[in-house]
């Protein structure tokens, strides 16, 4: 099962990488195409994320939760648990922006920052609090992952002023789905500045998209 979708997957992103996509611009509501330059882009940045370590590392992080009481999740449920996570947060979040990507027994959740912070802030946007109080609802409902929460920014202004940004902006989002129940020792955060976009910086649109906050979630399994 697993296997069939990876293979799925790959095919998706195949044809992506060959094509154009029409999505809708998460600041003006409009639709909009992107070329198959910008979609490669935003493909091969979540196959990065998602490739990488954890902030702080796994193994480190796994003892955390586990010496918090929250425990861990044998090797063989963890597709089952994901499905079911993924469905949830799918669900929870149609309609408002935040798109939900999946690879392998990972999931990374992207909410543009038009609809998550003013300009130049990071204050949480009082309209964004329902989505995000049905995300925090989800993470903790499935307490057996690991959070990262990633800020990024477009580079307007320098690193002096977004990296900064970025890390508060994702500081502001784990604080939110702390109080909301989702246990801070699951979540580590980190502000990449604009050093990671997923769009051309040289358009509005693609700035827009690149001024975003992702929640990456990871299975904790037994072997760290």
């Amino acid at each position: 099962m697993f296997k069939t979708k990876r293979l799925a997957g790959a095919a998706v992103a195949a044809a992506l990488l060959t094509t154009t996509a029409c999505v809708t611009n998460p600041e003006t509501g409009e639709r909009e195409f992107q070329t198959r330059t910008a979609v490669g882009a935003a493909i091969g940045a979540v196959a990065g994320y998602l490739g990488g370590d954890l902030i702080g590392g796994r193994r480190d992080r796994t003892e955390k939760i586990v010496g918090a009481g929250i425990g861990t999740i044998a090797g063989a449920a963890v597709g089952q648990y994901m499905d079911r996570q993924e469905r949830e947060l799918r669900r929870q979040t149609e309609g408002t922006g935040v798109v939900v990507e999946r690879q392998g027994d990972e999931l990374l959740l992207s909410m543009p920052a038009g609809i998550t912070f003013p300009i130049n802030s990071y204050e949480i946007q009082p309209q964004f609090y329902s989505t995000l109080n049905q995300v925090a609802q989800t993470l903790a409902a499935y307490p057996q992952t690991l959070i990262d929460v990633y800020g990024h920014t477009d580079p307007s202004g320098g690193d002096a002023i977004n990296i900064p940004l970025s890390r508060n902006r994702a500081e502001s989002v784990a604080g939110y789905l702390s109080q909301q129940g989702v246990a801070r020792a699951r979540i580590a955060t980190q502000g990449f500045g604009s050093s990671r976009p997923i769009a051309d910086n040289g358009t509005e649109a693609g700035r827009a998209q690149n001024r975003r906050v992702e929640i990456r979630i990871v299975p904790a399994t037994n072997g760290g």
